[in-house]
């Protein structure tokens, strides 16, 4: 007699685990990944079994199903071999027994590693072999085995981690055909499909010593005089990619200002001399070989006797709208602290007026872009300076987008009856709901376009697979010459639209079109049921269309590819005749499929 078992099948158990680790993978994919790479890792420890199988057991004309009970004493032992960081080749063994029952299974497949700075995590998926053993059968069983699963290792020390826990989906097939006969078909053949879980401890061995990280300096120049500025850079390498560094700069002579990889050298206060300056790299979230440092050095030399004058110019503001005006301030002053006079004040466009250390700039008419002003500087002995700043010329702001337009200029695909437009009438076809829909569409870019000057409108044609590549080719094109004659009577410039045809490419299928059906907003229940019964003619008639998509400046819209069933003409859209007007979606007469569309 057979016997049913209320359990959670080992499918449902195995897929809430699995989720839960893919759930633990997921989070952790966006961490930081570590670059250790031991070359081998060895797992051992406690190992608890869900079988997830039901064999036969007693009279074989009339068995009895055993589903076999969870074996809770168990032990597991995994050996993988790291290629790279994150991946490598696994050996795994497994034993759980229980009343008087035991199942072992021998593996071996690939495995991923996300390995992080404190924990890791994995998957793996393996091929091997199942050997169950069930109390009241003479002989165990051996079969083609599978495992699918992954889960958590925590660091404890660089070679020792817990595996926090693995979940495992096991499956396998064994062969009870002594026990039931062919009128049991399940129990002849039995699959497994049950769960494990595993914790216990990882030894990590082998692989290289991270490289310790370096730092070089350079500096330019290596001489100045008193007063002039140096430039020091830092190089660091070996350190982890992944993390960011910071920079610490010091220096002995003159102000050392240093932000990131570059630092500047003030040696307006410096005595002459010899200097050395050091910078100092370091990873915050490595916890060893974390630093780097090196060091430049320079010289300062003293000042001439004479020295010219030294000069800045500032813009207040630095950038402006065409037409408007520029507050210019000059700053000279002498190393050698004689007196100093500004004068020659030019600009690249616009004009400039004013005398001494201050000026303005008037921006009238210069075209967008950037204009140099320059001024020199002399000081009482002759000895001059020049400087210039620069200011941006900005054009003045767009108008704003209505946006009641925008809202409004919704995009509608363009649908054509069978084989229209003809090659002897290529700009026809469009019926007089479609014509409708482009009028609407032309008087709203037209007011759009005032406001996105670059926004332009590109037309897709298309054709069902019925006919000859070649004739659905020129058929898609004369479909988007129709529409495109259309919109360009309706007042879009011709330059504002583009056109592509792709013939019976890029088809929608009968999943597409039937998605379409159940979320046209304006068909009733009954409608829709009504379509989905010719959904192979709906599919036709659903791709012989023009697309449209408007491109603008930070946007691409697309139109909606909603068949117009409630359109008074749409039974012209599907069959070849003409149709009846109606005013919601019908279902014509079936006919004949034309060989042509």
């Amino acid at each position: 007699m057979l016997t049913g078992c209320t359990k959670p099948s080992g499918r449902a158990i195995a897929a809430s685990l699995i989720s839960l680790s893919l759930l633990f993978f997921a989070v952790s994919f966006a961490a930081a990944q570590s670059d250790e790479n031991p070359k081998w890792d060895l797992f051992a420890g406690y190992q608890y079994s869900h079988p997830g199988a039901t064999i036969p057991l007693g009279d074989p004309n009339n068995p009895t199903a055993y589903p076999v009970p969870d074996m809770f004493k168990g032990f597991g032992t995994s050996l993988t071999y790291n290629f790279v960081p994150h991946f490598g080749l696994e050996g795994d063994f497994g034993y759980d027994a229980g009343s008087s029952n035991s199942l072992t299974t021998a593996s071996i497949g690939p495995r991923f590693i996300w390995r992080g700075d404190g924990v890791n995590y994995f998957a793996h998926a393996m091929l091997g072999g199942n050997w169950l053993s069930v109390s009241g059968v003479n002989t165990g069983t051996t079969g083609l085995g599978a495992i699918l699963g992954g889960g958590i290792d925590i660091h404890l020390t660089k070679n020792i981690g817990w595996r926090l826990f693995e979940a495992d989906y096991v499956w396998g097939h064994h062969n009870y055909a002594s026990l039931a006969n062919a009128a049991f078909p399940n129990l002849q053949r039995v699959n497994l499909e049950g769960v494990r879980l595993r914790t216990g401890l990882v030894f990590s061995f082998g692989g290289e010593e991270p490289v310790a990280p370096t730092a070089a300096c350079t500096i330019q120049p290596s001489e100045v005089m008193v007063g002039e500025p140096l430039t020091a850079n830092v190089t660091a390498n070996n350190f982890n990619p992944k993390h960011t560094v910071t920079y610490a700069w010091s220096g002995n002579g003159g102000q050392v200002t240093g932000k990131d990889t570059t630092a500047s050298i003030d040696t307006t206060n410096a005595a002459p001399g010899s200097y050395t300056v050091t910078a100092k790299v370091t990873d915050p979230k490595a916890k060893k070989n974390n630093e780097a440092s090196c060091s430049a050095n320079y010289t300062v030399k003293p000042l001439p006797p004479k020295n010219p004058p030294t000069m800045s110019i500032s813009a207040s503001p630095n950038s402006v709208v065409t037409g408007g005006s520029v507050n210019l301030t000059a700053n000279c002053t002498s190393p050698d602290s004689v007196p100093v006079s500004v004068a020659s004040w030019t600009a690249s466009s616009g004009t400039v007026t004013g005398s001494g250390n201050s000026a303005t700039l008037n921006t009238s008419g210069v075209k967008p872009g950037s204009v140099t002003v320059n001024a020199t500087c002399t000081d009482s002995r002759g000895l001059t300076a020049q400087a210039s700043s620069q200011v941006a010329i900005e054009n003045p702001p767009p108008p704003p987008v209505d946006k009641a337009v925008e809202a409004r200029l919704a995009l509608r695909s363009v649908y054509f009856p069978t084989d229209k437009p003809s090659v002897k009438d290529p700009t026809g076809g469009l019926i007089e709901s479609q014509q409708k829909t482009l009028t609407s569409l032309a008087q709203d870019f037209q007011i759009y376009v005032k406001t996105k000057p670059d926004a332009h409108l590109v037309l897709e044609g298309h054709a069902d697979t019925r006919g000859s590549d070649t004739y659905n080719q020129g058929l898609s094109e004369r479909r988007v010459g129709a529409v495109k004659s259309f919109l360009i009577q309706q007042g879009i410039p011709e330059a504002a639209i583009e056109t592509k045809a792709y013939g019976k490419q890029k088809n929608l299928t009968v999943d597409e079109v039937k998605k379409a059906i159940e979320e046209h907003p304006r068909l009733t229940a009954e409608q829709r049921a009504s379509e989905l019964k010719r959904i192979a003619v709906i599919k036709l008639a659903s791709n012989r269309r023009v697309d449209v998509t408007l491109n603008a400046a930070g946007m691409t819209e697309t139109s909606a590819r909603q068949f117009p069933f409630n359109a008074e003409d749409a039974l012209s859209l599907i069959a070849r005749e003409p149709a009846k007007k109606a005013g919601a979606a019908t279902t014509p007469k079936k006919k004949a499929p034309a060989k042509k569309q």
